[in-house]
């Protein structure tokens, strides 16, 4: 079989795969009806990211499918696997998995025997109270307490205290008059306590014979276990003589340290040992703030991982059979410092331009006259090789990011925006590097999309070198963010604490 037939096979067999990923990541379904969508509007949707799922009493029943402003509010669109039966009433709220997990929607069903949901109605979403809200409200509290104890500092104190003397008092008159409305009821009262003095004047003789009865059984009882409360009494008198050592122990211990004696001693009693440990403690006390300031620092960096590759049609000049197939692979890392201006870019690419040899064949062969002719072959040829990048990035308006710095081994520069269309999933890069490449050459243009159908998948294509080997290209890729990556350290904490 041909090298070309295999590698069309091959490049099928990678297109069904890849679209059956799309299949089952879309959660696309081409032969029955799609489910329910609802609206939600909310007062604010922080953290809250497209395609987040949807859960009802914590079953996941479909996901986030957009998210938008309506004036001053946010409105999202749930889109549900299938439709479920909701009725008036039913409301949606934001919540956390766990302490560190994603936000996800919770839908509360309303009443059951509340009428069907009408269509197209747009629930109201309730925001849990943020962190800033609880310490606002506790600030609140704080001033209430200290204008209370203003007013009592710097108020008429006396005048208060006659005004309650007076309520006080008039309490006092009320008391008066409703026991003069309920005599009655007292001397019913009065009267069932005779009734109760009566009945225990008639029970209380037969509970003295009881209580004797009991008394008599308990000495018994002690006269059978002499024994067992003499031992008992033996072993408390031992304890207490070791307590009463314990005791002595620790007065002479205590003597020592008064005295001086010993590390605990010294500690106490010397001045210059107690010194030296508050400045040791002191010392690692700047380490520790020291650390705290590095890795908060640290946290403010935002970092994003990125592993890609694609399949390149003649990628690489003709030596041998006139049209070369290829792939090139590559590993970023973007980090962002969130100063709302740079951007840092390091990664390594495998590309099949990476190196170019030059091999040198020398042949000598003797002709029919005996003399010897030498001919010298030069061939220049391209092997894939590991090339490095390294850029700095500048955040231009509308979203626009501007890279100059080494792509692929050689200066270069790149300018990536996002398109207005399919909620800003559409990702146009435009690249030139290289600019003195061998064979006089033109310099390496590379013109690509990447469609960002899964918050962590990507589809990728375009135009590779359209000056020099026109190689079309087409492949896709993993993207880690920043919530991904601490996501995923929070959960091995967790797990390790275990």
């Amino acid at each position: 079989m041909k090298s070309v037939i295999k590698v069309g096979i091959f490049a099928t067999i990678c297109l069904v795969v890849l679209g059956l990923l799309i299949w089952k990541i879309e959660d696309l379904n081409l032969f029955h009806a799609k489910g329910q969508r609802i609206d939600a509007v909310f007062g604010t949707v922080a953290g809250l990211d497209d395609k987040a799922s949807v859960r009802v009493a914590g079953v996941k029943v479909g996901h986030v499918d957009g998210v938008g402003l309506q004036g001053s509010q946010a409105r999202i669109t749930m889109a549900l696997d299938k439709p479920l039966p909701l009725t008036v009433g039913t409301t949606a709220r934001i919540a956390n998995l766990g302490l560190l997990g994603e936000k996800y929607v919770e839908l509360v069903p309303g009443p059951p025997g509340a009428p069907p949901l009408p269509p197209h109605t747009v629930l109201i979403g309730k925001t849990p109270v943020s962190f800033d809200d609880a310490i606002a409200k506790i600030d609140e509290i704080g001033g209430s307490i200290q204008k209370v104890t203003s007013q009592l500092s710097g108020g008429d104190v006396g005048g208060n205290i006659n005004s309650l003397i007076r309520d006080i008092q008039l309490t006092s008159t009320e008391l008066r008059a409703m026991i003069a409305e309920n005599r009655a009821n007292l001397s019913s009262t009065v009267h069932n306590f005779d009734v109760v003095g009566a009945t225990l004047a008639r029970e209380l003789p037969r509970l003295a014979g009881q209580t004797n009865r009991a008394i008599d059984q308990i000495s018994e009882l002690l006269a059978e276990n002499r024994g067992n409360v003499s031992g008992t009494t033996t072993n408390l008198r031992e304890l207490t003589t070791k307590l009463q050592t314990s005791a002595d122990n620790l007065n002479r211990i205590s003597e020592k340290i008064a005295s001086g004696q010993g590390t605990i001693g010294k500690l106490v009693n010397d001045d210059k040992a107690y010194n030296d440990v508050i400045s040791t403690l002191d010392s690692i006390k700047g380490g520790v703030d020291t650390l705290s300031g590095t890795l908060g620092a640290i946290n403010k960096f935002k970092i994003d991982l990125d592993l890609q590759g694609y399949y390149l049609k003649n990628s690489i000049p003709a030596t041998d059979s006139g049209s070369s197939k290829s792939s090139l692979t590559s590993f970023k890392v973007d980090i962002d410092p969130q100063d709302k201006k740079h951007l840092y870019r390091i990664g390594i690419v495998n590309s099949p331009e990476g190196k170019l040899r030059d091999k040198t064949q020398t042949t000598t062969v003797t002709g029919p006259n005996g003399i010897p002719r030498t001919t010298t072959t030069h061939t220049l040829t391209q092997e894939q090789a590991y090339t490095a990048t390294g850029l700095f990035g500048y955040k231009a308006p509308y979203d626009a990011r501007v890279w100059a710095g080494i792509i692929e081994g050689t200066g270069g520069a790149q300018i990536e925006y996002p398109l207005p269309v399919l909620n800003r999933k559409l990702l146009m890069s435009f690249e030139a590097f290289d600019f003195n490449r061998q064979d006089n050459k033109s310099a390496h243009l590379r013109l690509m999309g990447r469609y960002q159908f899964h918050p962590n998948l990507y589809l990728i294509g375009g135009y590779d070198d359209p000056l020099a080997n026109h190689s079309l290209f087409l492949g896709g890729g993993i993207r880690w963010t920043d919530e991904n990556i601490k996501y995923l350290l929070g959960t091995l904490g967790g797990l390790a604490g275990r």
